[in-house]
């Protein structure tokens, strides 16, 4: 029989419906497996293990099982250390922020709980979610389930190591630049990151406000569409969430793709990936034609530059968000001064580690007057053509095809040395956040024991479209179904 803390979303819902368990059962399955892996993955800061036997405690007493559009209550969650969770600490797994304590919840979290969700505790991450490793926590490195000696991905590399582990059953990350989809890459998990704005970021933590968009990770595609239902949807209190119905995505779920379209784009498959990546997209390729969709070579000619644009994008966007963080008003502040400007200085050499304080200076390099022009408006300007290419050939196909990432998991400390070498790893994530577009990672086969991720890439607000295709394809594999010996 299947631990209760493998299960999906969708297994506990019949489970919990017809009282075959309970949500208190669920939740301490979860929190024993959390109390037996935890020390070695390092996918938690913080685990409210009590309050969450409450929720759950209170979740056996309500009505909300029952319904059919609660499919997530009672089933234990994780979110990213990013997202404000009332009386929860929120630290961006930086010293900056170790101490605080929000007095509300972000949007996503209020959503998830208005349909009974419990919280297990909150992900370890990248500093401010500046990372693809999660080697850059101020508290320690989080671990790849599959190889405790490789990286998990990252920024949200805590949340796709507790679903892989069976830590959580679903988790939500962030997305800036693949913080959702690598790390599930790498993982061998489902991420999202929705369209931009589809999500309220309101309670996010910002990085780059232009770019940050949260998303769920979960253990397959039906799981991924549940989350999303119960996240997505208008907020008046973030200025860039769209006035727009949400659909219900499960109904997206046919697994009919006969007659689709899909491209693939002739630059992401470049040299640089591993021959492995490159073997698993081949035969992925060839099951999505398999079951009825014409595959085609497309181009996007100003991939290339996408990289760099959203670099000096969201490095810049960054300069001017972590601003704020100056030891007055939150947060760390250093007083051993009687000096103002040392008081700040000090407060954010040591409140910010070193990657961070690495981005704020090349971000505040290209606001800076002489630069600006250089720099941030042409990258704004590439940011609109890319933009544009993206809506001329999403115009004659359902979706894109691509890798998540060029390689799968790396060794732990095998790319601290080279910044640029990390950042390289983003490359095929970043365009889709450039453009505010929806997109998708899926298992898709194993290389070298590793997991290797599947991209779909889809037009504005195309979410079930992107669902559509990867249910498809997960059904007719068992990628999906693998799970890491711990």
């Amino acid at each position: 029989m299947t631990d209760l803390y493998d299960l999906t979303i969708d297994e506990t819902r019949d489970l919990l419906k017809n009282g075959e368990i309970s949500s208190t059962e669920l939740t301490r399955s979860c929190l024993e497996r959390i109390g037996s892996v935890e020390e070695r993955v390092k996918a938690f800061v913080t685990v409210t293990g009590e309050a969450a036997l409450e929720q759950a405690r209170r979740s056996n007493c309500g009505t909300l099982s029952s319904d059919p559009s609660m499919p997530l209550n009672g089933v234990p969650m994780q979110i990213k250390d990013i997202m404000c969770t009332r009386g929860i600490p929120t630290t961006c797994s930086s010293r900056m922020l170790e101490d605080f304590v929000p007095i509300y919840d972000a949007t996503a979290v209020e959503r998830l709980y208005s349909q009974g969700a419990v919280l297990l505790g909150k992900g370890n991450m990248d500093e401010f979610a500046m990372g693809s490793s999660t080697e850059n926590s101020a508290f320690f490195p989080s671990r790849n389930p599959w190889d405790l000696d490789r990286v998990p991905g990252g920024s949200s590399g805590g949340g796709a190591a507790a679903v892989a582990a069976g830590e959580a059953i679903y988790a939500l990350g962030s997305d800036t630049g693949g913080s959702v989809r690598q790390p599930a890459s790498f993982c061998g998990v489902v991420g999202m990151k929705p369209t931009y704005g589809l999500v309220s970021r309101f309670g996010l933590i910002a990085y780059a406000s232009s770019l940050d968009q949260i998303g769920p990770i979960t253990r397959d595609v039906t799981d991924c569409s549940l989350v999303l239902n119960a996240i997505a949807g208008h907020d008046p209190r973030d200025s860039n969430s769209i006035p727009h119905h949400v659909p219900d995505y499960t109904s997206a779920l046919t697994g009919d793709i006969a007659g689709l379209r899909i491209g693939v784009p002739k630059e992401y498959f470049v040299e640089g990936m591993d021959d492995g990546v490159r073997e698993a997209l081949r035969k992925a390729t060839s099951v999505l034609e398999g079951l009825g969709a014409t595959l085609e070579e497309v181009s996007l000619p100003s991939t290339p530059y996408a990289l760099a644009c959203y670099y000096i994008l969201a490095l810049s966007e960054s300069s001017a968000n972590l601003a704020r963080y100056d030891g007055v008003k939150y947060g760390f502040s250093y007083r051993d001064t009687d000096n103002m400007w040392e008081a700040m200085e000090k407060t954010r050499q040591y409140g910010f580690g070193a990657e961070v304080k690495r981005r704020i200076m090349l971000g505040t390099y290209a606001l800076s007057a002489g630069y600006y022009d250089a720099y941030y408006l042409k990258a704004q300007k590439v940011r609109t053509l890319i933009r544009r290419e993206f809506e001329e050939v999403m115009g004659s196909y359902d979706a894109l095809v691509t890798p998540t990432a060029p390689t799968v998991a790396f060794r732990l400390g095998e790319k601290t040395e080279d910044p640029v070498q990390i950042y390289l790893g983003d490359v095929y994530t970043v365009p889709a956040n450039v453009a505010g577009l929806p997109a998708i990672s899926i298992p898709c086969g194993m290389s070298d024991g590793l997991p290797v991720g599947m991209q779909l890439i889809g037009s504005h607000l195309s979410e079930g479209a992107l669902l559509r295709i990867a249910h498809a394809y997960e059904q007719a594999t068992d990628w999906h179904s693998m799970r890491p010996q711990l």
